[in-house]
C-alpha cells in the first residue's frame, strides 16, 4: 500500500514528459516543418524556371546590407494590405525570395519598405542618399554612410557600389519575369477562391513606389496662383535640397548627381510642363515623382517654382538669323528635340533622358548658348562648338526659344 502513491507520481511524471515531448514535436511540426514544406512547394511551382540570381558583387552587396543594419529599419516585403499595395505595388510572392537566405524582409518601417527599390531611384540618387541623406531627403533620419565614400558621393568605394548593385536587385527578378511569370505564378498558385492570394495578381502596378519616374503617361492638371505659403514650406522641405533656396540648380544635394538638377531661375516653364514633371518625375536622373503629394500641394509647388524666373524681354530678330537657326535645328536638332521642339524626335527611343520639351520649358538665352557650347554632363547632349560656328550657335539658341507655349496642354489628366 505505502507504494501506491509514489508509483502512481512516477507514472505521471512519464505521461507529462511524454506529453510534453509529443506536443513540442507536433508544435515543430505544425509551425515550422509543414509551413516550411509548404512554402518550399509554392517556391519550386511558382517561381520562373531560370530566375536570375545575384552576381558577386549583388552579393557582397547583401553582406553589406545585413552588416550595416538596414534591415532594422527597411523591410523587404509588400504585405498582403491596400494600403502596401497602395504604396508600393504587387505584394511579395514567395518565389521572389528564394535567393534569399537568411532572409532579410525586416520587420520596421522607420524607413520606407524595398522590396520594389530596383529601378526606383537612378544610381547617383542612391549614392547621394547614401553619402548623406538629408542632403537629398530634409526629414530623412537615416545615418550616412559616408565612410562607404572617398571624400564625396561621386567617390564611391567599391563597399557604396556594391550595396547599391544589391538594392538595384530588389524586385528585379520579377519584374523581369513579366507577363508570362505572372500567368505562371497564377496558375501554379491553385486559388481562385483565395481572396488574399489573388491580391498578389491584381495589383494596379507592380511597382507603385509614389517616386519611380517614367518616360510617358497621364497627368492631373494643376491650377495656378495656388497657395504661396503652403508652396514655399513644400519647396523648403523637398525640392531646395538638390535646386537650392532661390532654384539656381545650386543646393545641398547637388554633390554627385549627373546630370545636376534644373537652374529653375534660369527656365520659364508651362504649367502642363510643371504638372508632368511633377507627376511623372525626369526619368533617368535624380528627379523623382512625386505622387504621393495632393494634386493641390504639388500646385503650390509649380506656383514657386515659377515664380522662381525672372520673365525677359523678347529682342525683335531679324529674319536672316530666325531662318538661320531654323536650317540649323532641322539639321542638327530636330532628330531628338522634335519638329515642333517638343522633345519628341525620331531618336528619342534610343536615348536613356528625353530631350527637353521646348513647347513647355523656354531656357534664358545665355542657358541655351551654355548648353550648346558645353554640352549637358550626364545626357547624350554633346557640345556644339566643334561643329558649328559662333553665328550657328546664336541663331540657333535664339530659334528655340520661340517653340515655348506657356498654356500648352497635351495628355489626358490621370486621376490623383
Amino acid at each position: 500500500m505505502s507504494r501506491g502513491p509514489g508509483r502512481f507520481l512516477r507514472m505521471s511524471y512519464v505521461v507529462a514528459s511524454v506529453a510534453g515531448v509529443a506536443f513540442f514535436v507536433l508544435s515543430v511540426a505544425l509551425l515550422a516543418v509543414w509551413p516550411g514544406r509548404v512554402l518550399d512547394d509554392q517556391t519550386r511551382t511558382m517561381s520562373p524556371d531560370h530566375p536570375l540570381g545575384l552576381t558577386a558583387s549583388e552579393q557582397r552587396g547583401r553582406i553589406i546590407y545585413s552588416r550595416e543594419g538596414c534591415a532594422y529599419c527597411h523591410t523587404q516585403q509588400v504585405r498582403y494590405l491596400h494600403a502596401d499595395m497602395s504604396r508600393f505595388g504587387a505584394p511579395t510572392l514567395a518565389w521572389e525570395t528564394r535567393f534569399d537566405y537568411p532572409h532579410l524582409w525586416g520587420t520596421r518601417r522607420i524607413g520606407p519598405d524595398l522590396a520594389r527599390e530596383a529601378s526606383t531611384h537612378s544610381t547617383d540618387w542612391q549614392f547621394a542618399h547614401l553619402y548623406s541623406p538629408r542632403a537629398v531627403v530634409s526629414d530623412s533620419v537615416m545615418p550616412a554612410y559616408a565612410r562607404l565614400f572617398d571624400g564625396s558621393p561621386d567617390q564611391p568605394t567599391q563597399d557604396a557600389r556594391d550595396l547599391v548593385a544589391y538594392l538595384e536587385t530588389l524586385g528585379r527578378a520579377r519584374e523581369l519575369a513579366g507577363p508570362e511569370g505572372e500567368a505562371h505564378a497564377l496558375s501554379a498558385c491553385k486559388c481562385p477562391d483565395d481572396e488574399m492570394a489573388q491580391m498578389a495578381f491584381h495589383s494596379a502596378a507592380l511597382n507603385a513606389n509614389p517616386a519611380k519616374a517614367r518616360r510617358q503617361g497621364a497627368y492631373p492638371r494643376l491650377v495656378p496662383d495656388a497657395e504661396q505659403p503652403r508652396g514655399l514650406d513644400l519647396y523648403a522641405r523637398n525640392c531646395a535640397s538638390c535646386h537650392g533656396e532661390r532654384g539656381e540648380g545650386d543646393g545641398a544635394g547637388v554633390a554627385g548627381l549627373h546630370p545636376r538638377p534644373a537652374n529653375l531661375a534660369e527656365n520659364e516653364y508651362s504649367l502642363d510642363r510643371l504638372s508632368f514633371a511633377l507627376w511623372n518625375g525626369v526619368a533617368g536622373t535624380s528627379m523623382p515623382a512625386w505622387r504621393d503629394l495632393s494634386v493641390q500641394d504639388l500646385s503650390a509647388v509649380a506656383s514657386v517654382v515659377r515664380g522662381l524666373h525672372t520673365a525677359q524681354t523678347e529682342p525683335a530678330l531679324p529674319e536672316n538669323i530666325l531662318q538661320l537657326g531654323g536650317q540649323v535645328y532641322t539639321a542638327h536638332c530636330a532628330q531628338c528635340h522634335g519638329d515642333n521642339g517638343g522633345g519628341d524626335g525620331s531618336a528619342v527611343g534610343e536615348l536613356d533622358i528625353a530631350p527637353t520639351n521646348f513647347r513647355g520649358q523656354r531656357p534664358s538665352l545665355a542657358q541655351s548658348l551654355r548648353v550648346l557650347r558645353n554640352g549637358i554632363e550626364g545626357t547624350q547632349m554633346a557640345p556644339w562648338t566643334g561643329k558649328l560656328t559662333e553665328a550657328e550657335l546664336s541663331a540657333v539658341a535664339y530659334y528655340v526659344r520661340g517653340f515655348f507655349q506657356p498654356n500648352n496642354s497635351s495628355v489626358a489628366e490621370a486621376k490623383p
